[in-house]
């Protein structure tokens, strides 16, 4: 990981919203995990707090009005990515548990910095490696053992999936 890598650092805050045994995800639009499976969730606008951007997010990406539970803690994953001048992704993010209030599933509102294409629900074993994020594999991960693991996880291969 030292050297000539020259890592673009995402940060971001992530929903987990689990019922009848399927985790809510979106299909994204762009970025390294476009067309994959990926959590709700993203980046914070200028002067906005953790929990106020996770609302907002959720909302803007799945249609539900969401309160926000608990934070249950932070994790990181780097991986190979060519973006701009960039030669890896260092992302960072911040998952919740989150409780639905309102509001229900609809195609997203798009807009520029929209990333994405709707929200659906999958089981466990609809989530694998070739279709869904790191965030959504550790959501499920967390989901079994109620723990995040403290070390980043790196893949030494990316693939961002073309349609």
């Amino acid at each position: 990981m030292e050297g000539k890598n020259n890592f673009h650092r995402a940060f971001g805050v992530y929903g987990i919203l689990y019922e009848k045994g399927k985790l809510l995800v979106i299909s994204k639009k762009r970025g390294p995990y476009a067309n994959r499976f990926d959590m709700p969730g993203g980046s914070l606008e200028h002067g906005e707090s953790l929990t106020a951007a996770m609302k907002r997010e959720f909302l803007e990406e799945t249609g539900v009005e969401i309160t926000v539970k608990e934070n249950i803690g932070a994790i990181d994953f780097m991986f190979p990515c060519k973006w701009r001048e960039f030669t890896h992704v260092h992302h960072i993010a911040v998952f919740y548990t989150v409780v639905k209030i309102g509001g229900k599933l609809t195609e997203p509102v798009q807009f520029e910095g929209q990333d994405s294409l709707g929200a659906l629900w999958i089981s466990e074993e609809e989530a694998t490696i070739e279709n869904a994020s790191p965030l959504v594999l550790k959501a499920f991960e967390w989901l079994k053992t109620g723990k995040l693991d403290i070390h980043v996880t790196w893949f030494e291969h990316w693939e961002v999936k073309k349609v």
